[in-house]
C-alpha cells in the first residue's frame, strides 16, 4: 500500500512539472529584438568607426587604398595644422576643431532661452494658485513646432531671410539694411542667431512637457506645506521645484547636449554652397557637416571622418559628465563638535 502511494505520488509530481510553464523564456524573447537592432545598428557601427580613426582608409585617384595602422595621425590632423612660415604647430585652430566650436556656440544659443522658457511656462502651467485656462490649448500650440521636420522649417526660414525674402525686403524698405545686401546671409552673427533661433523654437516645448512631468511628479503635500508656512511662489519655486526637479533637468541637459552637438539638418539647409559647406565663412558648418564633408568628397577620407567623429564623442561625453556633477546632489557636510 505505502509502495503504491509513492508511486502515486510520484506520477503527480511528474504531470505537476509537465504542466508548470516557463515563463522566463518568453521575456529573453520579447527583448532580444532590441539587442539584435542595437548590436547590428550601434555597437558594431561604433566600433568599427573607432576602428577606422586609427588606420588611413580613403580615395585616392578613384582608388581606395588598403587600410593601414596609422595611430593618432588621424586625430592629430584634427587637431594640429602646421604653420608654413614658421614651421609651428598650432593647435586647434583646424576647420574640424572651427566646426566643433561653431556647433557649441549654436547649441547654446539655442539651448540657454529654451531651458529658461521651459522651466517658466512648467512653473506657470503648473501652479495651484494661478489656474490658467485652456491650457491643453496653449501646450499643443507650443509643442506643435516640435512635430514639423526640421527641413521644413529651414527651408521656410530660408525663403525668409534670403535676399528677396519678405522679412529682408520689409528691412530694406524701412532704410534699416542696405537696399544691395543680403544682411541675414552674409552676416555670421545673423546665420548662427536665426539657426539657433529655430532649434530653440523646435525644441522648447518639447523640454516644457518633460519638466511639466517632472514637476506633476513631485508631491502636492510639499507646496501646501510650503503655503501654510507662508512661502510665496518665488520661494516654493527656487526651494521645492528646482531641487527636486534635479533629476528631469540632467536627463533634459543630457539629451540637448547629444542632441544639439549633434545638429545637421538645419544648418545643412539654411545658408550653404551647392558643395554643402555653411556659410558665411564656415560659420555655420557644424561637426556633422564637417564628417559628412570628409566622408562624402569626391576623394573620402573615412579615417579622418572617424576621427572627427571620436572627437565629437569624447566632447559630448566631457559635457554630459560636466552636467551630472553639476545637478548631482550633494549631501551637506556634517560639523564635527569640538570636544575641549
Amino acid at each position: 500500500m505505502i509502495i503504491c502511494l509513492k508511486i502515486i505520488k510520484g506520477w503527480g509530481s511528474e504531470i505537476m512539472k509537465r504542466k508548470t510553464v516557463e515563463y522566463g523564456k518568453y521575456g529573453y524573447i520579447f527583448i532580444a529584438p532590441f539587442f539584435l537592432v542595437f548590436l547590428l545598428f550601434q555597437l558594431y557601427p561604433l566600433i568599427y568607426t573607432f576602428y577606422l580613426s586609427f588606420v588611413t582608409y580613403k580615395m585616392t585617384d578613384g582608388k581606395w587604398n588598403t587600410p593601414k595602422f596609422c595611430g593618432f595621425d588621424n586625430y592629430m590632423a584634427m587637431l594640429t595644422k602646421t604653420d608654413f612660415k614658421t614651421g609651428s604647430t598650432i593647435w586647434f585652430n583646424t576647420l574640424p576643431m572651427n566646426s566643433i566650436k561653431n556647433t557649441i556656440i549654436i547649441w547654446v544659443i539655442n539651448f540657454i532661452p529654451q531651458i529658461l522658457l521651459a522651466l517658466l511656462l512648467a512653473a506657470w502651467f503648473t501652479d495651484t494658485v494661478v489656474k490658467l485656462k485652456g491650457q491643453g490649448a496653449f501646450k499643443v500650440l507650443m509643442f506643435m513646432p516640435n512635430i514639423i521636420t526640421a527641413s521644413s522649417i529651414a527651408v521656410l526660414f530660408y525663403n525668409l531671410f534670403s535676399n528677396q525674402g519678405p522679412v529682408t525686403m520689409l528691412l530694406k524698405n524701412m532704410g534699416l539694411i542696405a537696399k544691395n545686401s543680403n544682411f541675414f546671409m552674409e552676416s555670421k552673427g545673423a546665420t548662427i542667431t536665426i539657426i539657433g533661433f529655430m532649434q530653440f523654437w523646435m525644441w522648447y516645448g518639447n523640454t516644457m512637457i518633460v519638466l511639466i512631468a517632472g514637476i506633476l511628479g513631485i508631491s502636492p503635500s510639499l507646496y501646501e506645506a510650503a503655503m501654510v508656512d507662508g512661502a510665496n511662489g518665488k520661494q516654493q519655486f527656487f526651494s521645492i521645484t528646482l531641487p527636486l526637479l534635479k533629476p528631469i533637468l540632467q536627463f533634459t541637459l543630457v539629451t540637448s547636449a547629444i542632441g544639439g552637438l549633434q545638429m545637421y539638418d538645419i544648418p545643412s539647409l539654411f545658408n550653404v554652397t551647392n558643395t554643402g559647406i555653411g556659410q558665411p565663412d564656415r560659420v555655420s558648418h557644424t561637426v556633422t557637416m564637417q564628417i559628412r564633408e570628409f566622408a562624402n568628397s569626391s576623394n573620402p577620407d573615412y579615417g579622418k571622418a572617424a576621427a572627427i567623429s571620436g572627437i565629437l564623442f569624447i566632447v559630448t561625453l566631457i559635457i554630459s559628465m560636466l552636467f551630472f556633477t553639476l545637478t548631482k546632489d550633494r549631501e551637506p557636510k556634517q560639523k564635527h563638535a569640538v570636544i575641549r
